[in-house]
Formats: C-alpha cells, structure tokens, sequence
C-alpha cells in the first residue's frame, strides 16, 4: 500500500490542528508555511475532510480550522481513509491462491491495526526525543 502526497499532506493537516487545539481557528495558510506546502494543495485537501466531519471551518478575520473531535478520539486510518479510500495492499485479493491471500489479508490487517490505534493526539505530541526515549547513552 502507497500512501499519496494527498494522505500525508492531509495527516500533516490534521497533526498541525491537533497541536494547535483547544487555542481556537488555525488558517491552512499558516499549516503551509510551517510545513513548506502549497496552500492551494492543502486548500483542496481539507474539503473532503470537513465533509467528513473530522474539521470544522470557522469564518472570518480570525478564522480557519479546528478539529471536530478531541484529538485522542481521531485516527490517522480515520484520516487515510477519507484522504485514500479504503485500505487494501493489493487489488483483486479474492482471486489469489490461499497462501497469497492470507499473506495480503494479514498485511491489511496489520496495517489497519497501526492506523487505527495510533491518534492524532499520539502524533501531535511526538518528538524527535521520543526517538531515544528508552536508552542510555555512557560516555
């Protein structure tokens, strides 16, 4: 399974709203300047987004976006999937030999596993010290 610009630009989206929540409206010009990104891309990404009730739009000088639910309550697979459809690794599983299918039923499985147990609040708060968390360094 690839995920698109789309997909990972959208999760960036919905990160940037994640860490900016409960502080009121955050404008997709901002996300894209803090990002490096288009914000006309973005502009057309977050539409299927409100449509599926995960942003809210606020209006006016001070407006822009806010996330429509608490981010520990929203998946990165809630957000892929509006953004890239549904999750398969390959087409046509139906019609592989058994040994084939199972192999690509368990890579789906595995993949929506991660998707679905990991939040928005999990990606917003990550860090590059999360990386190292864990081990002991002795000079």
């Amino acid at each position: 399974m690839k995920i698109s610009t789309k997909g990972r630009y959208g999760l960036t989206i919905m990160i940037e709203l994640a860490k900016n929540y409960g502080e009121g409206p955050t404008s997709l010009k901002t996300i894209a300047q803090a990002n490096d990104l288009s914000e006309h891309y973005l502009e057309q990404l977050i539409a299927p987004l409100r449509n599926a009730g995960l942003v809210k739009s606020i209006r006016g000088a001070y407006g822009g976006y806010i996330l429509s639910d608490v981010p520990s309550k929203i998946t990165a697979g809630d957000v892929i999937r509006v953004l890239e459809g549904p999750i398969t690794p390959v087409e046509g599983i139906e019609d592989e030999e058994p040994a084939k299918r199972e192999l690509w039923i368990r890579i789906r499985d595995a993949i929506k596993d991660v998707l679905d147990n990991t939040t928005l609040e999990d990606l917003a708060s990550h860090s590059e010290d999360n990386d190292l968390e864990g081990y002991m360094f002795y000079i």
